[in-house]
């Protein structure tokens, strides 16, 4: 007997193409992605409210509201829970760490946001968001995301490093080389065909640091 394929009923989460758009009910209203083309958008996810790890991290983004709103970000979170809890919440982190939480909390009781995104994972848990981050650029195009166990707190310097590093590529069409941070050298794309090879001396002659053919930096 024959079997039939079904198309997936939700949309998936994948690099470099458009980011799965939604509607959403959150502490600021309801909101569409599409509210935020133009800006770049960090939506990140945390398995549920009142919990010790999930307050942390609540903590430390509003912290550094200011830092994102530099770069042109958008935060958005995200989990399971209702507006009610959301708000409860958000009240107590800011009573604790002292940090006004000014972006929008998504209410997603009906985890329709958590399936498009991939949040649910059942291994981690089927009824919570997983820690997760979507770095979605100005043009709503997915540009990074990273999972996390429940058990492991996020590093927010390390989000707006990716976001910093996204940027600068864009801009100066170039690659960041590991632990890169703004102001270090950046990757010079390699050479595509034999004709554009260089010699060590042609390289340094342009301001690249030669170290070989198809590893060369520079600072912007």
């Amino acid at each position: 007997m024959s079997m039939e394929l079904q198309s997936p009923t939700v949309s998936l989460a994948r690099l470099n193409e458009p980011a799965p758009v939604f509607e959403a009910i959150t502490t600021h209203g309801k909101i569409k992605l599409t509210d935020f083309l133009g800006k770049w958008v960090v939506l990140f996810s945390h398995p549920a409210d009142f919990t010790p790890v999930c307050s942390t991290e609540f903590g430390s983004f509003a912290s550094r509201q200011a830092e994102f709103a530099d770069r042109n970000v958008q935060l958005i979170g995200l989990s399971v829970d209702g507006v009610q809890a959301h708000l409860a919440w958000i009240h107590d982190i800011e009573s604790v760490f002292g940090q006004k939480i000014s972006f929008p909390v998504i209410a997603d009781l009906d985890m329709k946001v958590s399936s498009m995104y991939g949040m649910i994972q059942p291994g981690a848990s089927t009824t919570s968001a997983v820690r997760a981050v979507f770095i979605i650029d100005d043009k709503g195009i997915l540009r990074a995301m990273v999972y996390y166990p429940m058990n492991v707190g996020r590093n927010i310097s390390e989000i707006l490093r990716v976001v910093d590093a996204l940027q600068t590529s864009d801009k100066h069409g170039v690659s960041t080389p590991a632990d890169w941070t703004p102001g270090q050298p950046v990757v010079v794309a390699p050479p595509a065909t034999a004709s554009a090879l260089e010699t060590k001396e042609e390289a340094e002659a342009k301001g690249y640091d030669y170290k070989r053919w198809y590893l060369r930096t520079k600072t912007i």
